[in-house]
C-alpha cells in the first residue's frame, strides 16, 4: 500500500463536503431547523432535572436502554423485540448504509430527501436513482414502481424533508410490499403526517421504520432515534452493529420521562398543525409565493426571483428560515420551521411588512 494512501483518503473525503448545517445566530429567531419550540421549555427542564437525580453518570448506563425501549413498546404499541434505539436517527441511518449498502447497492429514492441520507450514500460511494418531484411538489408513485426493479433498497422520508410531502398510505403500503430489497422508511415527522407504517411492520420482513423524539418531544438536543423492524434485524443491529452504549444515562431517563408525558407532545403536536395552516393561509394571499402543502412541521414555499431579497430582509429583522434555492424546477426555494404562535406571528408580521 503506498504510503500517501491516507492522504488520497482525506482528499476524496474533503471532495464530498459533508452534510451542510445552518449557521449558528444565537440571537435570531430560530425557524430554520424544524425544532419544537411549542414544547414548553418547563417541559425538557422537569425531565432533566428528573433524569439528573435518577442517574449516576460514573456508571455506564447498564440495563438503560432496555428499559427505554420497554417505554417506547409502550408508546407505539409495537412489540420491544422489534424496537431498537441510536443516537438519533442519523446514526441508525448511517449504520444501515454503512452495513448494508455498497458500491454495487443501488438505493431509490425522492429528489430532494433528507440531507444527511444523501451526503453519506456520497460518503459510501453508494449509487442514489432519485426521483423528482413535480412541479407542485408531490410524487408520482408510479416513477418508483417503475425503478423498484432496478433498485436494491428505498429510502423514502415519510413526510419528505424538506417539501413536507407525504403519499397516501393505501399507495405507499403498495410500494412497500411490492419492492424486492429492503425499504427503509424514515418518519422524523411522523406525528405531524396523516399515518405512520410502523405496524405493518409486523408482516413485512424487508421493512425498517426510523422515528425520532427530535421533532416531536422538541428533544433534538438529547439524540434520541429508534426504528422498528423484524426480530431478526434488530438483535443484529442491536447486538453486533450498534455501540455497546449509544445513548448516555441522561438522555435514556429522560427519554422515558417524556414518554410518560406524551400528552404534552399530542398538544403541542395539535397546535403546530393549526399554526401550519395559517401560515400556509397566509403566505399563499401574496403572489410572490408559491407555497405547497405540508404534512411536517415546516412549510416550504417558492419566492422565485426574491427568495435573497426575502431571506436576507428577514435575518435583517433576526428572523433564521432555511434558505433552499433550486429544488426541481422551482429557483427560489424558502423553508419555515412553524414554531409557537407567538414566534409565527413576528414571521408572518416581518412578510407583511416586505411585501405590502
Amino acid at each position: 500500500m503506498k504510503k500517501n494512501w491516507y492522504e488520497e483518503k482525506i482528499n476524496k473525503f474533503s471532495s464530498i463536503g459533508g452534510y451542510q448545517k445552518p449557521e449558528l445566530n444565537p440571537d435570531a429567531l430560530k425557524l430554520d431547523s424544524n425544532e419544537n419550540y411549542v414544547i414548553p421549555k418547563q417541559f425538557q427542564n422537569d425531565i432533566i432535572s428528573s433524569a439528573r437525580k435518577n442517574s449516576d453518570v460514573r456508571e455506564y448506563p447498564l440495563g438503560g436502554v432496555e428499559r427505554l425501549i420497554q417505554m417506547i413498546s409502550k408508546f407505539i404499541k409495537i412489540h420491544s423485540s422489534m424496537i431498537g434505539v441510536g443516537n438519533g436517527s442519523d446514526q441508525i441511518l448511517d449504520l444501515i448504509l454503512s452495513n448494508f449498502a455498497s458500491k454495487q447497492t443501488k438505493v431509490l429514492t425522492s429528489n430532494p430527501t433528507f440531507g444527511f441520507f444523501e451526503e453519506r450514500c456520497k460518503l459510501y460511494s453508494i449509487p442514489l436513482i432519485a426521483i423528482p418531484f413535480s412541479s407542485n411538489m408531490k410524487l408520482n408513485i408510479k416513477d418508483f414502481v417503475k425503478q423498484s426493479k432496478n433498485a436494491d433498497i428505498l429510502y423514502l422520508d415519510s413526510p419528505n424533508n424538506p417539501t413536507g410531502f407525504q403519499f397516501s398510505k393505501n399507495e405507499l403500503q403498495k410500494l412497500v410490499k411490492s419492492f424486492n430489497g429492503l425499504v427503509i422508511i424514515d418518519e422524523a415527522y411522523v406525528e405531524f403526517g396523516d399515518y405512520s407504517l410502523s405496524s405493518i411492520v409486523k408482516t413485512q420482513e424487508n421493512l425498517i421504520v426510523v422515528q425520532t423524539l427530535s421533532k416531536s418531544f422538541g428533544l433534538a438536543g438529547l439524540r434520541l432515534g429508534y426504528f422498528i423492524a423484524n426480530k431478526k434485524f434488530t438483535d443484529v443491529f442491536m447486538n453486533v452493529l450498534q455501540y455497546p452504549y449509544p445513548l448516555s444515562t441522561i438522555t435514556i431517563e429522560s427519554g422515558i420521562l417524556a414518554l410518560e408525558k406524551s400528552k404534552i407532545m399530542k398538544d403541542a403536536v395539535d397546535n403546530i398543525k393549526i399554526e401550519r395552516k395559517r401560515i400556509i393561509d397566509n403566505l399563499r394571499k401574496y403572489d410572490t409565493f408559491e407555497v405547497f402543502d405540508s404534512k411536517a412541521n415546516f412549510v416550504l414555499f417558492d419566492a422565485h426571483g426574491a427568495y435573497k431579497r426575502v431571506y436576507l430582509a428577514l435575518a435583517e429583522q433576526g428572523i433564521s428560515i432555511r434558505k433552499l434555492g433550486k429544488i426541481g424546477n422551482h429557483q427560489g426555494c424558502l423553508r419555515v420551521t412553524i414554531g409557537t404562535k407567538e414566534m409565527n406571528s413576528k414571521f408572518l408580521l416581518a412578510i407583511r411588512d416586505l411585501l405590502e
